[in-house]
C-alpha cells in the first residue's frame, strides 16, 4: 500500500491506522465499486476510490472517538451501503473491541451486500433487515446516522422507539447550520459540534440528550 493511501487515512483522529486496518478498508471499497455496477450503493458520481475513501471512508472512520466504545452494541440506522456502521466495524476489529454493530436497513439487497461483505472481513455486525420505524424499545449504547432521514424525524424516532442509549451521531453537511437552528426551535439537545475532517463546511454533531419542547 503506497504513503498516500496511508497519509489519507493517518488524518483520522483517535485512530491507530495499521496497515491491517487499511488493508480491510482499500477492500471494502472495493467491494462497494463492483456492488455499485448491480445496485446503487453510493453516487455514481463519487466512483473513484480517492473520492470514496475521502467522502465515505473516512468521513464516517471519524466518529470513532465520539462513540460509546463501552457499550454491548452500537447501531447505525438506514445504514444502505454500510456507511457509517461497516468502517465503524473495521476499526472496531482492529482495537480489539467486542462491541457488535447493528446495521438497520429495509433493503433486501443491500442487506445482502452488508452480510456479503461482514463475511468477508470477519466483521462483529448483525444486519437487521426491518423498518426501524416499527422496532420498538431498542437498546443500544451509541446511534449512528448518516444520510438517513432529516434530523427532527431521527429525534422523534429516538424518543419513541430507543428505550435505552447514550447518545446520537449526526453527520451535518453544507445546510447543517440551517437545519440545526430550526431543530432547536422543537427540541432542547444537549450537544457537542466537532469539525468534520472531510469538508469545511461541515460538521459531527454528538447529541448527548434530547427532549421535545412543548407545543
Amino acid at each position: 500500500m503506497d504513503n498516500v493511501i496511508l497519509n489519507s487515512y493517518s488524518k483520522i483522529n483517535n485512530l491507530n491506522v495499521s496497515r491491517e486496518t487499511c488493508n480491510e478498508l482499500e477492500m471494502l471499497i472495493s467491494m462497494i465499486q463492483k456492488k455499485n455496477r448491480e445496485i446503487n450503493i453510493i453516487s455514481r458520481n463519487f466512483f473513484e476510490k480517492q473520492l470514496i475513501r475521502e467522502r465515505h471512508i473516512i468521513d464516517s472512520a471519524q466518529i470513532i472517538d465520539i462513540i460509546d466504545l463501552k457499550s454491548n452494541t452500537t447501531c447505525d440506522l438506514g445504514t444502505g451501503g454500510g456507511m457509517p456502521g461497516l468502517i465503524v466495524a473495521i476499526v472496531l476489529k482492529y482495537m480489539k473491541n467486542s462491541m457488535k454493530v447493528h446495521l438497520y436497513e429495509k433493503s433486501y439487497h443491500k442487506c445482502a451486500f452488508l452480510k456479503e461483505v461482514s463475511r468477508k472481513l470477519k466483521l462483529n455486525t448483525e444486519v437487521i433487515q426491518k423498518d426501524i420505524f416499527k422496532v420498538k424499545n431498542i437498546e443500544t449504547g451509541t446511534i449512528m446516522s448518516r444520510a438517513f432521514k432529516p434530523m427532527p424525524v431521527i429525534l422523534d424516532l429516538v424518543n419513541e422507539n430507543f428505550k435505552n442509549y447514550k447518545n446520537i451521531i449526526f453527520f451535518m453537511g453544507n445546510t447543517g447550520r440551517k437545519i440545526l437552528s430550526e431543530t432547536l426551535k422543537e427540541w432542547d439537545l444537549d450537544y457537542e459540534e466537532k469539525k468534520s475532517l472531510t469538508n469545511n463546511n461541515s460538521f459531527i454533531l454528538n447529541v448527548k440528550k434530547i427532549r421535545k419542547k412543548s407545543s
